[in-house]
């Protein structure tokens, strides 16, 4: 037993001694190493967006004004057209066929107000000669205001049956281009029937919502007429996003905004005006208005500065004794995907840390001596 006990010894020993040889030391506390501004006031420029859907400046629903068979259409779907061009022709038989009858209804009226005329001025010789009575020559006279009457009522006639037939062919009351045609020839269609829808497109207008913050400056500007052209005026020009990311390559600017903020969104509804010279824009065309708003004595800072938790934005400040601290803050994206606008939680002066804040905790020291020796040079 001694024996064993003796040997066990001996190998102890020699297993502390080899380790020893080995030069195998414990592992020693590695301190992490964080980057660091001093945050502070700057101007800087904002692009704001916005979803906008495009509309034409004069945007008309084609529909007839005569009921009756779809005889012609004299444009496709897709077609540029200008103002006064066919497109369409309603059957004007009956149409002609009225005007007709009103023309000759026209002429017995005229015919009847002749008679009316030469038998009145008959009996005022008549009655100037005492031969016929004041009874007859009143009696004559108002069949004459009658007949007269009766002549400008086929008249009137006469210039309805000729509209009614000009409505059989359809034209266009704006140049622009032709939307979809739900007709085909020969159907029967009405007043009311939607033809097409004909877009004004050498002008478009892009509608959109303004967001609650620039409404608060806007009403902050002044509300009254003066002040509201002034604002919009000062307004920067819009640039038109298509949902493939292609821009639009004029760019456009704030024609109107409406005088009533809506409750439910507390925003306005704008439209900014584009020119379309080669007619690039449709109506109903989606996507995104861009407009770059300068804001002044903004902090600004990189966006691997703030910690997301939960529903909650993190900036680790840098306190006097070199340790962190986490304060709440508010960002508003700066849009280029790198820096976030603070809004509230900072102070110009303020030390944060930019670089490892994902590896902060509260409390940590994160400025060594070399650092604060940068901190107090700075």
């Amino acid at each position: 037993m001694k024996n064993k006990l003796t040997t066990w010894a001996v190998c102890m020993t020699a297993v502390v001694t080899g380790l020893s040889s080995c030069n195998i030391n414990e592992p020693k506390l590695v301190e992490s190493s964080f980057e660091t501004m001093t945050v502070k006031k700057s101007d800087i420029e904002v692009p704001y967006k916005f979803s906008a859907r495009m509309k034409g400046q004069n945007d008309v629903t084609i529909t007839p004004q005569v009921g009756g068979q779809l005889m012609k259409i004299c444009v496709t779907e897709g077609q540029q057209v200008k103002k006064g061009a066919t497109l369409f022709i309603i059957d004007s038989r009956n149409a002609r066929l009225e005007l007709e009858a009103a023309q000759a209804n026209l002429q017995a009226a005229l015919a009847s107000e002749n008679s009316a005329k030469l038998e009145y001025e008959s009996n005022k010789n008549l009655y100037d000669k005492k031969i016929v009575s004041s009874y007859m020559l009143n009696n004559s006279e108002n069949s004459y205001k009658q007949a007269k009457a009766a002549v400008a009522q086929a008249r009137a006639a006469v210039n309805s049956a000729r509209v009614n037939l000009g409505f059989c062919t359809i034209t266009a009351t704006v140049s622009g281009v032709i939307g979809e045609i739900p007709v085909r020839v020969g159907d029967l269609v009405s007043p009311g029937t939607q033809l097409t829808m004909l877009s004004g497109n050498t002008t478009m207008f892009a509608e959109f919502s303004l967001n609650e913050a620039i409404v608060e400056e806007m009403v902050h500007y002044g509300m009254n007429a003066d002040d509201l052209n002034k604002y919009i005026a000062d307004l920067p020009d819009a640039i038109f996003v298509m949902k493939n990311g292609t821009k639009y390559p004029h760019k456009g600017r704030v024609v109107s905004l409406t005088g009533v903020v809506n409750s439910q969104t507390g925003s306005l509804t704008s439209k900014v005006s584009f020119p379309n010279p080669e007619g690039h824009l449709y109506s109903g065309i989606q996507g995104t208005i861009v407009m770059t708003f300068a804001e002044k004595d903004q902090i600004v800072i990189p966006q691997n500065a703030v910690v997301r938790l939960q529903d909650k934005s993190l900036v680790y400040k840098v306190k006097a004794d070199s340790t962190a601290t986490a304060v709440n803050v508010t960002t508003q994206d700066v849009g280029d995907g790198k820096r976030f606008i603070i809004t509230s939680g900072l102070r110009s002066g303020d030390r944060i840390i930019t670089t490892g804040a994902n590896n902060v905790t509260e409390g940590q020291k994160v400025l060594f001596p070399a650092d604060e020796t940068k901190k107090k040079k700075g």
